[in-house]
Formats: C-alpha cells, sequence, structure tokens
C-alpha cells in the first residue's frame, strides 16, 4: 500500500521542505538583524529538516524508477521495464524534473553541511549565511512545485511501459557527470552566501575569507571533475572523437569555471593582505549568477543541444526571474555596503598581488569572451535580427592567447613576493626555467615529428614553463632545510593544491596541444577481412556478426589491430545499435585507451554493397586533457583540508568582527 502513494509522500516532502527553507530563510536573517540569538537558532535546525525532506522526495522518486511506476509521468517519459537497473537510477536525474530535484537535494545538502561545519563561526555570521541558502532553496523549491513537479501521475490512463532514457543519456557518463557538475554549480551557493553575509555585517576581513576558502575550493574541485567528465562523455559517447566543441551548455560550465578560478586566488590575496575585498566579493556573486544562468540556459528552451534537458519556456522564465532578482539584489547589497567596508591597501606592481590582480583580469576576460560568443547569437535570435552561428574559429582566437598570456603570469606568480618583489632577483630564479621552456618546447616536435610547428612549441612550451617554474618555486622552499624529505612535509596542503592545480593546467595544456595538431582521422569503408592503415596502425575487420543486449539489438564489428610489423595484437569491436522501445540508433565506439594514445573506431552506416562506413581516428596524448583536470580537482580537495581552515581563532575573529 505504502508504495502505491510514494509520490504523493514525495509531492508532500517537497511542500514541508518548502516551509522549512521559509522558515530558515526569514527567522535567522531577522534574528541577525534584530539581534535576537533565539531567532538566529532556527537556521541550522531547518537546514538539517529541509535536507532531509529532500531527501525523501529524491528517494520516493528513486524508488518509483526502481518499481517501474508508469502511472508517474515522469517515469514513463523517461524510463522502461528493459532499462537495466543501473540506468533507471541514473535515469532519475536525466530529465529535467529529477535534475532540478537532484539540484535542490544537493542545494540542500550543501546548506545543511555548511550549518553543521560552520558552528564555531559568529553566530550572526552563521545566521545570513544560513538565511541566505534558505532563500536560494526556498526559490528553487517553488520552481519544482509550480512548474516541474517530478510526481505528477498519469491519470486515469496509465501506459504499459515507459518511453526509455534516451539512448545518449544510457551510460557511466551520466552517472557521475551530472552530479559531479551539480555539486560545483550549488557548492557555489555557499560562498555567494559567505559573501552576501560578510557584507550584511560589515566583516570584509581576513576572517570571512577564511572560513569562504575551503567552500570555495570544494565547489571549484566539483566541477572541475564534472566539466572533465563530461567531455570525456562526449569523446568517446557521441562518436565524434572530439573532446570540446565550445557548445552553449559547455561554455556555461566553463563560465563559472574561470571566475571560480578567479574567485580562489583573489580570496588569497584578500586574507593574506587585506586587499581586493569588493573585487573578491564581486567575483563570488557573478560566479553564482554564471552557475545560475547556466541552469537558464539548459532549461529553458532557447538553445538546441545534447546537454539540454527542457524546451519549456515558462520554466526558463521562472529561471530568468530568480536570476535577476538574485544579481539584482545583491548587487543592491554590494553597492550599498561594500565601500563602507573596504579600504585600499598599497602594493608594487611587480608583486604578488599585482600578477594575481592581472591574471584575474584576464580570467575576467576570458569569461566576457565565451559569454559574449554564447550569448550573442541567442539575443540576436531572440531580437528577431536573424540567425549566426559562433564556432570554434572565435573561441580559440580569443581564447587560445588568453590563455597563453595567464599562463605566463601563473609561472611568475609562486616566485614574486607579497607587496614588491625585486625584477633582478625574480629574473635570477626564472631565467633558466624560461629558456629551457623554451628549447624544449621547439625540439620536442622536431623529435617526435620531424618537423617544427608553431601551436605545439607555444603549448609545450607554456607547459614546460608552469611545470619548470613551479620546480624552482618548490626547490627554495626546501633547499635549507635539514633534509628534502623534512622540507617536503614542511609544506601546507594548500601549498601542495596549488602545485597540483597549476600542474593540471600544464597537463592539459600538453594534451590539448598535442591531440589538436597530430590527431589522425580516416573514414574509411569495410567488411570481413578489409584492412586498413592509420597512423603506422592496421586495422582488418575479421568478422561482423548480430547481438542482442538488454534493451537494443546491436551490428557489431571485430576489428583486430596490429602496430606496424609487431605481432602482438588486438582487437576493438565498435557497435551500430538499435535501441528497441523508441527505434533510436546509436553508435558505440570502440577504444583502446593508453596514457600516450588512443585508437578511436567508430561504426557509421551500413553501405549499400554491405560494407560499413567506418571512422578510424589517432588520438596522442588525448588522455593527458582528463589528467590534467583530475589533477586541479585533487588541488583543490586538498586546499579544502589545510590545517588553517579546520583551527578555530575566536579571538582573532572576535577582534576582526569589531574592526
Amino acid at each position: 500500500m505504502l508504495t502505491r502513494i510514494l509520490p504523493e509522500i514525495g509531492h508532500f516532502a517537497l511542500i514541508i521542505a518548502l516551509l522549512m527553507a521559509v522558515v530558515q530563510s526569514v527567522l535567522p536573517l531577522a534574528g541577525a538583524a534584530t539581534r535576537r540569538p533565539l531567532w538566529m537558532a532556527y537556521g541550522q535546525p531547518m537546514a538539517t529538516g529541509q535536507f532531509l525532506f529532500v531527501l525523501l522526495a529524491y528517494a520516493c522518486l528513486t524508488a518509483s524508477y526502481a518499481m517501474d511506476d508508469f502511472s508517474v509521468v515522469n517515469v514513463a517519459n523517461n524510463s522502461n521495464s528493459l532499462l537495466p537497473w543501473y540506468y533507471k537510477l541514473s535515469a532519475v536525474w536525466g530529465n529535467h524534473e529529477g535534475s532540478v530535484l537532484l539540484w535542490s537535494l544537493m542545494l540542500a545538502g550543501w546548506g545543511c553541511v555548511a550549518g553543521w561545519w560552520s558552528r564555531r563561526l559568529p553566530r550572526d555570521m552563521l545566521a545570513r549565511v544560513l538565511g541566505i541558502l534558505g532563500l536560494i532553496s526556498a526559490g528553487f523549491l517553488l520552481f519544482i512545485l509550480l512548474t516541474s513537479n517530478p510526481f505528477e501521475r498519469h491519470l486515469p490512463d496509465i501506459p504499459a511501459d515507459g518511453a526509455d532514457l534516451n539512448p545518449l543519456l544510457q551510460d557511466i557518463g551520466l552517472i557521475i557527470h551530472p552530479p559531479m557538475l551539480y555539486m560545483g554549480y550549488v557548492g557555489f551557493s555557499v560562498v555567494f552566501a559567505f559573501a552576501i553575509a560578510a557584507l550584511l555585517g560589515g566583516r570584509l576581513d581576513a576572517a570571512w575569507t577564511r572560513w569562504a576558502r575551503p567552500w570555495t575550493n570544494a565547489a571549484w574541485a566539483f566541477l572541475t571533475v564534472g566539466i572533465a567528465l563530461g567531455s570525456w562523455w562526449a569523446y568517446y559517447e557521441l562518436g565524434w572523437g572530439g573532446w570540446w566543441f565550445w557548445d552553449p551548455v559547455e561554455n556555461a560550465s566553463l563560465l563559472p569555471w574561470l571566475t571560480g578560478t578567479a574567485l580562489i586566488h583573489s580570496l588569497a590575496v584578500t586574507e593574506k593582505r587585506g586587499s581586493f575585498k569588493s573585487w573578491t566579493v564581486l567575483l563570488a556573486i557573478a560566479t553564482f549568477s554564471l552557475s545560475l544562468m547556466g541552469t537558464f540556459l539548459v532549461r529553458s528552451g532557447v538553445l538546441t543541444s545534447v546537454h539540454a534537458f527542457a524546451n519549456d519556456p515558462s520554466r526558463g522564465l521562472f529561471i530568468l526571474v530568480l536570476l535577476a532578482i538574485t544579481v539584482t539584489l545583491s548587487l543592491v547589497v554590494f553597492a550599498l555596503r561594500a565601500p563602507r567596508v573596504s579600504h585600499a591597501v598599497g602594493f608594487n606592481w611587480l608583486s604578488r598581488d599585482a600578477l594575481l590582480l592581472i591574471n584575474n583580469g584576464l580570467l575576467v576576460t576570458a569569461t566576457m569572451t565565451v559569454l559574449l560568443g554564447t550569448l550573442y547569437p541567442l539575443i540576436l535570435d531572440s531580437l528577431g535580427l536573424g540567425k549566426i552561428s559562433v564556432g570554434p574559429p572565435y573561441f580559440n582566437a580569443l581564447f587560445v592567447p588568453l590563455t597563453v598570456i595567464a599562463c605566463l603570469f601563473m609561472g611568475l606568480g609562486p616566485m614574486a613576493q607579497w607587496k614588491s618583489t625585486s625584477p633582478g632577483k625574480l629574473a635570477r630564479k626564472l631565467w633558466l626555467a624560461g629558456l629551457l621552456a623554451l628549447g624544449l618546447g621547439a625540439l620536442v616536435p622536431l623529435v617526435y615529428r620531424g618537423e617544427w610547428n608553431l601551436w605545439v612549441t607555444l603549448g609545450l612550451s607554456t607547459a614546460l614553463w608552469i611545470g619548470l617554474s613551479l620546480s624552482r618555486d618548490l626547490f627554495d622552499k626546501v633547499r635549507h632545510r635539514h633534509s628534502i624529505w623534512k622540507g617536503l612535509r614542511s609544506l601546507s596542503l594548500a601549498y601542495w593544491g596549488m602545485v597540483l592545480g597549476h600542474l593540471g593546467v600544464a597537463v592539459t595544456i600538453v594534451g590539448a596541444t598535442v591531440v589538436s595538431q597530430y590527431a589522425v582521422e580516416r573514414n574509411v569503408r569495410m567488411s570481413p577481412d578489409t584492412r586498413v592503415q592509420v597512423a603506422g596502425y592496421h586495422f582488418t575487420m575479421t568478422e561482423l556478426f548480430d547481438r542482442r543486449g538488454a534493451n537494443f539489438l546491436a551490428d557489431t564489428a571485430v576489428i583486430e589491430v596490429q602496430r606496424g610489423d609487431s605481432r602482438h595484437r588486438f582487437e576493438m569491436q565498435p557497435e551500430k545499435r538499435l535501441y528497441l522501445a523508441t527505434g533510436m540508433p546509436m553508435t558505440q565506439v570502440a577504444l583502446s585507451p593508453g596514457l600516450f594514445r588512443d585508437l578511436y573506431v567508430a561504426m557509421g552506416e551500413e553501405l549499400d554493397d554491405g560494407s560499413w562506413a567506418m571512422r578510424i581516428q589517432y588520438k596522442p596524448f588525448v588522455r593527458w586533457l582528463w589528467l590534467g583536470g583530475l589533477l586541479m580537482a585533487l588541488g583543490g580537495v586538498l586546499a579544502v583540508f589545510d590545517k588553517r581552515y579546520r583551527k578555530t581563532r575566536p579571538a582573532r575573529v572576535a577582534q576582526e568582527g569589531q574592526a
């Protein structure tokens, strides 16, 4: 009996969660404004209760999918009795309604964790943070209940079976990629809440930056993993072999990542030197606002993309209004409060402060470049001024030079001192790194391919510059210790996080450079016993057979691969699938992965003579793209656990709160 009313239980749980979010937003903020401790104390239990009720709602929807309850519209539209159980669980968020519910669950989860993790914060600060998070949660829960109810019933006509999950989403990538991306998006809401709370409380000091930095690093790490997984998913699932398409929804995830990267560095300056206070708050507002904008793009129907979840303009309008309210109110608070609590701190233009500021400027410029290229076609279309397409040539022409310049300053930053740095001292430390980076960057393409390539030299020199300058900085920090091991152990987790983050950028640049310049692709006809050669590898189709999967039929080719005259052979089995419920064809790529190269075979259509169209690709160093992303994310995670953020300094906090 209970299982029959699970959707209703989930629906009522969302209503209760909304009421708790309203209480969480109103009472703590009012209590902080009127200095009433009892009202402020409501924030933490309301945040916990809200999370538990949203979790209950999510569990009810998941159970409906697991039990094939096709009386629920969401289940009927996105699942099928033949769908494997693990895809049923991931199908919960493989649609608009379920994905927004997952978003709300994560938002409530971040708020709950923030409430418990930050219990030693000043009471009024914590109350304001939880109150702001409650306001955001209330907005999204209202959005679900009014426009995106995942528990709507198919009554009285219940379909015998479901329409099935989009075959593109029946993949391990869907199970991992969206949750990681959402954790990043939603995580920046905590940073946003800290920034607005600091403005309201007049506490733009080192204390609030120390409180906000671990949340920023955590959200940024999740978003980095989410973007890397999305690139990996597109690479092997879509059958094109590309890893970044400058798709509007891809760009929507990149935008908050860029400003989030700037925010991480700006917070470091604000904590260490007390400068860039207003700029840091503005970056926190911009990063969360861009996260909301990404949500609007995916769910508004203003664009067509393999990533888009919905095409209902009414839903997009609701999110647009929510975005407008968030941005407007936060900027009003910023305009009213920031001038009162910020002050200028002097520094020389050759200093770590200045270099980080320049890098911030470059990151924001890159953000505006991507934002313009993403929104300009949409704005023209909405105004009836025609349709245009802004593609890779625009983005590559502007984004790549900005990245190279930013990486130049990235190498200088760790070596420079705060406030002022001697030009001669900096040059003495880094001249060898610069010379080696240029020399090796020019030499490697000559050795690797026998010819010089400007773009490879530029990319490799940039990556080597980052790596060699990091090595010099690390050497300087440990050389005066009694032993190298003791020196390495004395370095903070935040420093190691910086090293891994910058090293990840270098590794990603190597991957992007080499695969962009040296990838090989051939489109060929193949039938049994056909043999083709690509990049020194021989591909022979030895067999072609049919097979049946859990919910699809597949034509499978067996491709034997041999490198040159080597005796070592291995098989690859690309497939062309036809999903039974939808009749939708899909290409299942065969991959032979490796640290230094991927072999990629995608099966196209059957041709008139019985042969098959095949796309065979050789992808050197493509895995370094995602390895770099994982290194960056690991750096962010390490920084979260730096001992500075675990220590409590009540005396100093109290003192700074009065400043």
